[in-house]
């Protein structure tokens, strides 16, 4: 399997820290999660109803026509490549690594480019996915550009695939309400913003046509009812997510700063991380996890991804830190 951050218990034994003493920065989950409510019994004890009203919430939140509850966005990269014949695919790198790997093994032919290679000759691709905003990288796509990637490759039957798992800081930018289009395919999450990573849940909005083949492809019940009640309830809090937002982009803006005050001008970021490219990120990955904090270490390119601290403890911990480990 792939690399992924939070691997805490892993660092916690491999640097002889306990768990409870170290500062979490390797995932872009937000820690100021939505307050999750208890949860009926009922939950627990009945199968999950797919009329329990989820699908109008989550239509509703990302304005679409169509959506899937899938186990995590993860769940839908895994079988969107099942349900075509061997294609040409472009994927976005550096990104999420999940999406190169999904489609290859499902015997497509895969190429990893930057964004603006991928972009340049729509006619190389059957399938292009990207990831908006991008997972380490940051690109940022003008949705009309997007538009017309999705038509050129649509006219031959072509897909856009967008991964908007980091999107929901900045909703005005998503591509959900035009969705329903044929062989546009845009995933969310609600394990980063919502801070419900736990839940394995996310949503895929798409045609109705292809959220039909997805759901035979992925089977009954691909959320628990615990889930899917935390779920609706999330998506509907509209009061909390616009203090979130609010409280994500300023902790993001003040982690920026803290990083360029030390020499580690960010390379590129959005309200849930920041990411810095640098030669020595494996060296500054493994002294500030000596010192008790986890981040992403990437080696191509070489950089380290910052998740949010999430009080002023721990942004004084980390701006001593690095105060001790970057030259």
């Amino acid at each position: 399997m792939l690399e992924h951050g939070g691997r805490l218990r892993r660092a916690a034994h491999e640097y002889g820290i306990a768990m409870e003493h170290w500062l979490d920065l390797s995932t872009g989950i937000s820690p100021f999660g939505w307050p999750v409510p208890d949860i009926p019994a009922s939950a627990w004890q009945r199968l999950p109803e797919e009329d329990d009203g989820l699908i109008e919430a989550a239509c509703a939140y990302y304005e679409a026509s169509c959506v899937l509850p899938v186990a995590g966005s993860q769940a839908a990269i895994q079988a969107l490549p099942a349900l075509r014949l061997p294609s040409r695919v472009g994927v976005i790198a550096p990104g999420y690594a999940e999406h190169a790997y999904a489609w290859q093994r499902a015997g497509h032919q895969v190429t990893s480019q930057a964004a603006d290679a991928l972009l340049a000759d729509l006619s190389a691709w059957d399938v292009l996915v990207l990831i908006h905003p991008n997972n380490p990288g940051g690109e940022r796509f003008d949705l009309d550009a997007l538009l017309h990637a999705h038509g050129e490759l649509a006219k031959r039957g072509g897909w856009l695939v967008v991964d908007e798992a980091f999107m929901d800081v900045t909703p005005q930018h998503s591509l959900c309400r035009y969705a329903d289009c044929e062989g546009l395919i845009v995933l969310r999450s609600v394990g980063k913003f919502f801070g419900l990573a736990g839940a394995r849940a996310g949503f895929v909005c798409a045609s109705s046509d292809l959220l039909h083949a997805l759901r035979d492809q992925l089977g009954p019940w691909t959320l628990s009812g615990p889930s899917r009640h935390v779920l609706q309830r999330a998506l509907a809090d509209r009061a909390w997510q616009m203090r979130a937002r609010t409280r994500l982009l300023q902790a993001s803006e003040r982690l920026a700063a803290l990083l360029c005050a030390h020499g580690w001008q960010p390379t590129a970021g959005c309200g849930l991380f920041q990411w810095c490219r640098r030669d020595d990120a494996p060296r500054v990955h493994r002294a500030l996890a000596q010192r008790g904090i986890l981040t992403r270490l990437f080696e191509t390119p070489a950089s380290l991804r910052f998740g949010l601290p999430p009080d002023d403890a721990a942004f004084a911990r980390l701006d001593q830190a690095l105060r001790e480990v970057a030259p």
